[in-house]
């Protein structure tokens, strides 16, 4: 089963399209939900792959015209990229983190540190521990 995102998720996006540098603070004070909670919603769409960056928008004007022009042929593409609608019935395809095949049922979470990983199976996340077991007890005991 895809992730749906809700009105929470929407309002976050929402928010970060317009402005990439609000803290969570702003954002928690926008759209009326505690600080903690866009922290926790934002790090779980970093994690299931729905936010991948968060980019600067840049003043070409401010630049010289052939830094200017280099500058603007990037804009360009990152804009052509952002022009996408929100809405609360929106699911998410989620990909296991070892596999990367589909995950197809409520996925299998693996929670270290700040971070969460999403597996189709228990055999795939088995493996992943096993894996990088090294990085999960140093990103753990900090």
């Amino acid at each position: 089963m895809p992730f749906r995102l809700d009105s929470i998720d929407e309002a976050i996006l929402e928010s970060l399209s317009k402005d990439g540098r609000k803290s969570f603070r702003q954002i928690s004070r926008e759209i009326k939900v505690s600080t903690p909670t866009v922290k926790a919603r934002y790090e779980r769409l970093v994690n299931i792959g729905l936010i991948k960056a968060v980019l600067p928008i840049i003043d070409t004007g401010k630049l010289e015209k052939s830094a200017g022009k280099k500058i603007e042929n990037i804009r360009t593409d990152a804009i052509k990229n952002r022009k996408i609608k929100l809405s609360q019935d929106m699911l998410v395809k989620m990909t296991c983190d070892y596999c990367n095949g589909p995950v197809a049922a409520k996925p299998t979470v693996l929670k270290f540190g700040n971070y969460e990983r999403f597996f189709c199976c228990t055999s795939c996340r088995s493996l992943y521990k096993e894996k990088y077991r090294g990085r999960i007890e140093s990103l753990s005991n900090q």
